[in-house]
C-alpha cells in the first residue's frame, strides 16, 4: 500500500479512481495518526471515529462502483471549533459556550459532505478566535509539531497542526485579522484567506466584514481543490457572491511569467523584523524574478491601520463578554477580557468611522494593483513565538498581539486574497511564511502564484512531531 502520509488529496483520488487504495485504508490511517499524535498537540476538541469510517464506507461503495458524488469524495476534513458541524457542539474555544449539538452543517461544511469528504472531527481555537496564537481556557495549548515549547499560531491553530502532519488532507479555516496565515507561516503549511464572500459563511462572525473562510493544506493544489468545493453558494449568507464557484484547478500551473510583482519587505512600517526572515523572504521574492516575474521593491500607501482595526477588533470583543454574565465572564481568557475592556473605549461612532474608513486603504490597493499584479512581503515578523504567551517573551511588541502580525490584517481590511506560502526556515528550525497578496477577487492569480513558487520550491513536510 502506498505511503499515506506522503500523498496529496490529488493523488488519492487517481487511487480511489484505478481502485488501487480505499478511502477506509486512508481515513483509518488519519484515525490512527490522530491518536498518535493528539497528546503531544492538542490539535483537536472532537474526534468523530465512527461517523468517519461510515462516510469513508459509503465514499468506498462509490468508488467501487465508479460513481463518486464530488470532487472530494472520500478525502479527510477538518472543521474549526467556531464552524458548525451538524450533531456535533461549537464551543469557539470557550467554557462559556453551549454544549449543545448544531441541527445543521454551515455552508462550506455542507459543500464539503455533498462533495464526498469524510469529516474527522473539530479543531482547536483560542476563545474566540480572538488572539494569533491556539490556546484557550476550554482545550488548553495546541503546540507546534516542529517545536512543541512554540505555538501554532491562530486562531486556526488546529487546523494548520493537523494540515503539517496530513491528519486529514483539508482543514477549515478562519481569519478575521490573520487567523489563517498567521499559523500557515509558523506550522509551515500553505493558507489562503480568499476574497471576503467567496466562501459563503453562516452564522456570520462577530468580527463580520473582517472575517473569511478558507483552506488550511499541505499543497496549493489540494487547497485549489477545496476552494473549489467550499466557495460554492449558499443562500443563507447575503454578504457572499453566491455565484458559480470556479474549479481554481484550471490554470493553476501557468507561471508567473510576465507579471508584476511588488516586494515590500516592512509594508511601510518601521516594526521589528527578525533578520532570519527578512533574508529568507527577500530570496523568496526574488524567486518570481527567476520563475519569469518583474519583480519590484514598492511600498502601497496603507498608512498606519492599527487603529483603524483594533477599534473593530476591541469594539466586538467587548460587545461579546459584555454579553456574558458575571459568572461566564470569570471562566473567560484573561487576556480576552482585557482585549474586551480595550474595546469599551470605542463608542459606535469610532467603530463606524473605522468602519467606512476601510475604503480609502481597499482603494489604495486598487491604485496600487493598477501598477502590479501581486504583492510579496513576510508574512510574519518573528517566528513562532513561546506557547502560553500572547506576545513574545523578549517584550519586543510591546503587549497586545497585532503589533506582531503587521502584515495580515490591512487585507482583511481590504478583504483582498491572501495567501502564506512556506519559504524556508529559521536557524533553529521555525518555519518562515512569505505572503502573496492578489487584488480583490483574483484568487485564482495568488493560487497561481503559490503554485509557481511551490513547484520551484517545494514545501517541507513532518511526518511527527518533533520532540526534541
Amino acid at each position: 500500500m502506498p505511503d499515506i502520509t506522503s500523498l496529496t488529496a490529488a493523488e488519492l483520488l487517481r487511487l480511489y479512481r484505478r481502485k488501487e487504495l480505499s478511502p477506509v485504508e486512508v481515513t483509518r490511517s488519519q484515525l490512527d495518526r490522530i491518536e498518535r499524535f493528539e497528546g503531544a498537540i492538542n490539535a483537536f476538541i472532537i474526534v468523530d471515529r465512527d461517523g468517519a469510517l461510515k462516510a469513508a464506507q459509503a465514499s468506498e461503495a462509490r468508488w467501487q462502483k465508479g460513481e463518486p458524488v464530488g470532487l472530494v469524495d472520500g478525502i479527510g476534513a477538518t472543521v474549526k471549533d467556531n464552524i458548525w458541524l451538524k450533531d456535533f457542539p461549537n464551543r469557539r474555544g470557550s467554557l462559556t459556550s453551549d454544549p449543545a449539538p448544531m441541527k445543521a452543517d454551515a455552508p462550506v461544511v455542507a459543500r464539503l459532505k455533498e462533495a464526498g469528504a469524510v469529516i474527522l472531527g473539530k479543531t482547536t481555537l483560542p476563545e474566540f478566535g480572538w488572539i494569533g496564537t491556539c490556546n484557550s481556557p476550554l482545550t488548553g495549548i495546541t503546540r507546534n509539531p516542529w517545536k512543541l515549547d512554540r505555538t501554532t499560531g491562530g486562531s486556526s491553530g488546529g487546523a494548520a497542526a493537523a494540515a503539517l502532519l496530513n491528519l486529514g488532507h483539508l482543514h477549515i479555516g478562519t481569519d478575521g485579522a490573520g487567523s489563517i496565515r498567521i499559523p500557515a507561516a509558523f506550522t509551515g503549511v500553505f493558507g489562503i484567506k480568499p476574497s471576503f464572500g467567496r466562501v459563503p459563511a453562516f452564522p456570520a462572525s462577530p468580527f463580520s466584514i473582517l472575517a473569511h473562510v478558507g483552506p488550511l493544506t499541505r499543497t496549493v493544489t489540494d487547497a485549489a481543490l477545496m476552494l473549489s468545493v467550499i466557495g460554492a453558494p449558499d443562500e443563507r449568507d447575503n454578504m457572499a457572491w453566491n455565484t458559480p464557484v470556479p474549479d481554481f484547478r484550471v490554470g493553476l500551473d501557468d507561471g508567473v511569467r510576465g507579471l508584476r510583482v511588488a516586494w515590500s519587505a516592512r509594508l511601510g512600517s518601521t516594526h521589528k523584523l527578525h533578520p532570519e526572515i527578512e533574508a529568507a523572504t527577500k530570496k523568496a521574492a526574488q524567486s518570481f524574478a527567476d520563475l519569469g516575474a518583474i519583480v519590484e521593491e514598492a511600498e502601497p500607501s496603507l498608512g498606519d491601520p492599527a487603529e483603524m482595526l483594533l477599534t473593530l477588533w476591541a469594539a466586538v470583543s467587548a460587545t461579546i463578554a459584555g454579553a456574558a454574565s458575571a459568572a461566564d465572564r470569570a471562566k473567560m481568557d484573561p487576556g480576552f477580557l482585557s482585549m474586551a475592556d480595550l474595546g469599551k473605549k470605542y463608542g459606535l461612532a469610532e467603530y463606524l468611522a473605522a468602519f467606512t474608513a476601510r475604503a480609502d486603504i481597499a482603494n489604495a490597493m486598487v491604485r496600487f494593483h493598477e501598477k502590479y499584479d501581486l504583492l510579496l512581503t513576510p508574512q510574519m515578523p518573528t517566528p513562532a513565538i513561546e506557547v502560553g504567551r500572547v506576545t513574545p517573551a523578549d517584550g519586543s511588541y510591546g503587549d497586545n498581539w497585532i503589533n506582531w502580525s503587521p502584515y495580515t490584517y490591512p487585507f482583511n481590511l481590504t478583504q483582498q486574497p491572501a495567501a502564506s506560502v512556506p519559504c524556508g526556515f529559521t536557524s533553529d528550525g521555525l518555519p518562515i511564511g512569505l505572503q502573496i497578496v492578489g487584488p480583490a477577487r483574483r484568487d485564482h492569480l495568488v493560487l497561481r502564484a503559490a503554485r509557481a513558487f511551490e513547484s520551484a520550491h517545494p514545501f517541507a513536510t513532518l511526518d511527527a512531531p518533533r520532540t526534541h
